[in-house]
């Protein structure tokens, strides 16, 4: 818990390693290579997910992979199709938060519990270079926070894992832990992906 606006330094410190404003990274800082686009694909979208909330679910993986990429950032992302080779895999499952999910056979989502939306990385522990991600988006989520949280959480899949819970930051933020407001990237959320992957001369 933070309050106030953070500077800069303070404010991506925390988003990229977990320090509180002047203390030590909590986290290590994890980044992806960069040589070609990193490829994301809604691999999945549980029948649950009835009608509107399906398209309202694509359209937030379009939007936020166009929002990322004009952040001016020296990473951008690439929407692949269903199956593809992959980068980063978005899923759409039935599960409500009240309980572990089960029964998806897929790595890293069984056993997880999803309130809302969530994100995993996996690591090279010598390098810290990311090798994948995947979020996970539960039904208790609902569809007006779906392109807030889509561009939060594929923001986070690039190695900016932690949230800021400070008033402040409430709308203003994607990292806001309290707040779905924010559907774009902020100033400092900007500034922080840039400084993560400086932008290519």
């Amino acid at each position: 818990m933070t309050e106030g606006l953070l500077s800069d330094d303070d404010f991506y410190r925390l988003v990229a390693c977990g320090a509180a404003p002047g203390g030590d990274c909590a986290k290590p800082l994890l980044r992806w290579t960069t040589e070609r686009p990193l490829r994301v694909a809604l691999e999945y979208v549980d029948p649950a997910f009835l009608g509107g909330r399906q398209a309202r679910a694509r359209a937030a993986i379009v939007r936020a992979v166009q929002y990322i990429n004009r952040a001016g950032a020296g990473i951008t992302l690439a929407e692949v199709a269903p199956g593809s080779e992959a980068d980063i895999r978005v899923y759409f499952v039935d599960t409500d938060g009240a309980g572990p999910v089960s029964g998806t056979g897929i790595e890293g989502v069984d056993g997880a519990v999803v309130t809302g939306a969530r994100v995993t990385v996996w690591s090279r522990r010598d390098t810290r270079t990311i090798r994948k991600a995947q979020v996970v988006f539960g039904t208790r989520l609902h569809i007006s926070h779906y392109e807030s949280a889509m561009i939060e959480e594929l923001t986070q899949a690039l190695g900016l894992l932690t949230d800021i819970r400070n008033p402040a930051y409430e709308g203003v933020s994607i990292f806001s832990q309290d707040s779905n407001a924010s559907k774009d990237l902020g100033p400092q959320d900007l500034m922080a992906l840039r400084r993560h992957y400086p932008p290519r001369e």
